[in-house]
């Protein structure tokens, strides 16, 4: 069994990736849009799911949310379109989509009854898995069903960490529940690292808390810190990833930069 931290070994399908943190607001979203952007760059075809009924991942290409006739909700309840319904091309070339909206809610309560519904997702995917390089999976920030689905079929997490302390808290309780799915449902999900996100190297309170997670976790944190900037923003209203909408910023940098660093832990 492969220990956490390692890369899992490619099989020629997909290397599916969960970016996962049971915390809101530390640049999940934005590190899947903007992390599948910069390996679509780099050659590599991208499948993004949005498993968050707030469609934030949809919106942030520039998806209208309320016009969608069909969704990842649908493709996980027992009459499912055919997956190619549903996939969407994004603005980024080599970059697809499958798109969610509020629908996505209601989707816990149909799977809590189904037999095998921590792996409903796996079996969507299945269908697609040999056209992609990538799927990365955007997490709800909660440990749901659908979170659970995201881990039973990833090969590794991703998890986006912002760089304050309280963040530090909650990276053992999912760790933990990464354990726990390993052990009962998915043995090959490995952590495949820590990407601290929101950095600002001008306050001592960022450069401590990053110390702290260097030294906890070692080379489990990625080496690409991504830094806090009002560009992250800006682009998401655009409903563009930042690589498209400000190619030469230093943001646009530093998810190339992690974008190689994923590659290179893919090699392995």
């Amino acid at each position: 069994m492969t220990a956490l931290g390692e890369a899992p070994a490619r099989s020629g399908d997909a290397q599916i990736i969960a970016l996962c943190n049971q915390k809101g607001g530390v640049g999940k979203t934005t590190s899947t849009v903007n992390l599948g952007a910069a390996l679509a760059e780099s050659g590599r075809r991208v499948l993004l799911v949005d498993l968050d009924p707030q469609g934030a991942l949809s919106a942030g290409l520039g998806v209208p949310l309320y016009d969608l006739t069909a969704t990842i909700y649908n493709l996980l309840g027992r009459s499912a379109p055919p997956i190619d319904d549903v996939l969407t091309k994004t603005g980024v070339e080599n970059m697809d989509l499958l798109p969610s909206n509020i629908d996505l809610s209601a989707a816990e309560i149909q799977l809590v009854n189904e037999f095998g519904r921590e792996q409903t997702l796996s079996r969507v995917l299945a269908q697609v898995r040999d056209r992609y390089d990538y799927i990365l999976i955007d997490c709800q920030p909660a440990l749901s069903l659908l979170t659970v689905n995201a881990l039973a079929c990833a090969d590794g997490v991703i998890i986006p960490m912002e760089c304050e302390f309280f963040s530090l808290r909650g990276l053992a309780l999912l760790t933990d529940t990464m354990e726990k799915v390993r052990d009962r449902l998915n043995p090959r999900l490995n952590l495949l690292g820590i990407v601290v996100t929101m950095f600002d190297r001008r306050l001592l309170h960022s450069r401590q808390v990053l110390a702290r997670v260097a030294e906890t976790f070692g080379d489990r944190l990625y080496n690409t810190v991504i830094s806090r900037t009002v560009r992250f923003p800006d682009s998401s209203i655009a409903g563009e990833p930042i690589t498209t909408w400000a190619p030469k910023s230093s943001g646009a940098e530093q998810y190339r930069a992690l974008a190689q660093e994923v590659i290179q832990q893919s090699a392995r």
